[in-house]
């Protein structure tokens, strides 16, 4: 499982090419996770800043769904005295992820572990003492379930940090001057369609009310604080986000189109056709405008914990896993 670091159910867009089920093919996303995780780099720092507030100084921090490494390698510049582990489900992300840490001159205190949620956290050598979630929890089945594994694999005093919820990023005006006026909230409408039948798609899914903070403290959790963060990036839009905007928009073409009228589906043509000057590729007014949630909550420092470090074991003593 790769984390989605971007848009609020906005999943369509990780579908490989022509895709139009719920199934999720991350490898094939690395590029667009890639890009969408570097765009947001200023939600990413301000983020972080906020998180030290609570969690000054981690030992561990481990990135649950971490895909490609892209935020997994920012919090370890943002945090130098940590060891990250970033989790995730593809193997070929998170080679992507441990070239990136070499990259970036972190390699000697990041590494990865490959496995499902949230059974491979059993794996964990320690306990954390920031686990970050973003956008990783609603791709399993039993929310409520793994949250409470979340938790358990934190150390006393520990904190998670969920991204969950938000809202959808916005490319454009509502009225472009072709086609219907309006077509980013229809799109919103046919993904949050796709979004509710992903989840009951899951094997044994489990519904949940999306109170995220009633749902971490009924794990044990002492919720702490929530806040938003927004992506903001004016128009006219640098090539990087022009390149977003279009991959996003292409995903949707692709994945929701049955969804849409086919007035909707022209649109949809000229805004991604190269050759357009009324297309993304093009047009003056293409911005990036999106909000990012994060709730945390902590570990209370009295409560057990199925596993624990032995006594007199050092953290540094234990290994992280091995790739």
């Amino acid at each position: 499982m790769a984390h989605r670091h971007h848009d609020h159910h906005d999943h369509p867009h990780r579908h490989g090419h022509g895709q139009r089920g719920t199934d999720i093919d991350w490898s094939e996303m690395a590029s667009m996770l890639e890009t969408q995780a570097e765009l947001s780099a200023p939600v990413y720092e301000e983020t972080m800043a906020w998180l030290a507030q609570q969690a000054p100084e981690p030992g561990l921090i481990v990135d649950v769904g971490s895909g490609p490494g892209v935020v997994s390698c920012r919090f370890a510049e943002a945090f130098p005295g940590a060891r990250v582990l970033a989790v995730d489900g593809a193997e070929p992300l998170l080679e992507r992820a441990r070239a990136r840490a070499v990259r970036q001159g972190v390699a000697d205190r990041f590494d990865t572990l490959a496995g499902e949620l949230p059974g491979v956290l059993d794996e964990l050598p320690y306990p954390a003492d920031l686990l970050w979630a973003s956008h990783s929890l609603h791709h399993l089945a039993d929310q409520r379930a793994a949250l409470a594994a979340f938790a358990d694999r934190l150390a006393p005093g520990g904190t998670l940090a969920l991204l969950e919820g938000g809202l959808p990023s916005r490319f454009l005006p509502r009225d472009i001057g072709i086609g219907r006026p309006g077509l980013e909230a229809r799109l919103d409408a046919v993904r949050e369609e796709w979004f509710t039948r992903m989840r009951a798609e899951l094997p044994g899914s489990v519904a949940e009310t999306e109170d995220w903070p009633a749902l971490l403290t009924s794990v044990g959790l002492r919720h702490t604080r929530t806040r938003s963060f927004l992506l903001d990036l004016p128009a006219p839009a640098s090539d990087q986000a022009r390149a977003h905007a279009a991959a996003s928009l292409g995903r949707m073409r692709d994945v929701v189109a049955d969804g849409l009228d086919a007035d909707d589906r022209a649109t949809l043509d000229r805004l991604l056709d190269t050759a357009d000057l009324a297309s993304v590729h093009h047009r003056p007014d293409v911005f990036v405008l999106s909000a990012h949630t994060v709730h945390t909550a902590t570990r209370s420092a009295w409560q057990r914990r199925r596993r624990s470090t032995s006594p007199g074991m050092r953290r540094d003593d234990h290994p992280l896993p091995g790739r």
